[in-house]
């Protein structure tokens, strides 16, 4: 029962994702690029009336998608997270979102290790934004932004509470709470 609960409510945190970043215009958009005959590089760039035209508005999204996500990963460990049970972790089952983000909006979200070893490497800082992100976030800010060459890329910080610290970081020294981030990038829209 519990497990088909899980999938019901993955299934509207997707909806909820997809209605914040559109509010209906993704309909057309999701019909129009699965027309035959097109490549699937031609499917993995959105419509450029979909992209945010201005930072404000990238913002806006971004800090939508974040607490979104965070939100969603917080209930997700608290409601679903059995011992003793083998489940997929949340944080691994949101990289499917992830991946119909970026396909449908242009939108790459990531996870970002900020003060607590990553368990998986991928998601150690790569960029010079990223590792810009980790010293802010560090420092206890709740996010950080940069805008360059029409890319608008955001991170935000996710709280992990000492409950969450036995799985990612088991050889700790102290139970106080450290962070991850999120790190969601899009490109603006080209101005006409």
């Amino acid at each position: 029962m519990q497990h088909i609960t899980h999938k019901i409510f993955f299934g509207l945190i997707v909806i909820a994702v997809i209605i914040l970043l559109e509010a209906g215009s993704w309909k057309d958009s999701i019909s129009d690029s699965t027309h035959a005959g097109e490549t699937k590089k031609q499917q993995m760039k959105p419509k450029n009336e979909l992209l945010p035209a201005t930072k404000a508005e990238a913002q806006v999204r971004a800090r939508l998608l974040h607490e979104t996500i965070h939100g969603s990963l917080q209930v997700m460990h608290r409601d679903f997270f059995v011992e003793d049970e083998s489940i997929t972790i949340p944080s691994h089952s949101l990289e499917d979102v992830f991946k119909e983000l970026e396909r449908t909006f242009g939108v790459k979200v990531r996870w970002l290790a900020v003060n607590a070893k990553a368990m998986n490497i991928d998601n150690e800082a790569k960029s010079d934004f990223e590792k810009s992100a980790v010293k802010v976030l560090s420092d206890g800010k709740p996010e950080y932004e940069m805008l360059a060459d029409d890319t608008y890329q955001f991170a935000g910080s996710i709280r992990l509470p000492s409950q969450c610290l036995k799985c990612h970081l088991p050889r700790r020294t102290s139970n106080k709470d450290r962070v991850a981030g999120l790190v969601i990038s899009m490109p603006l829209r080209k101005q006409k």
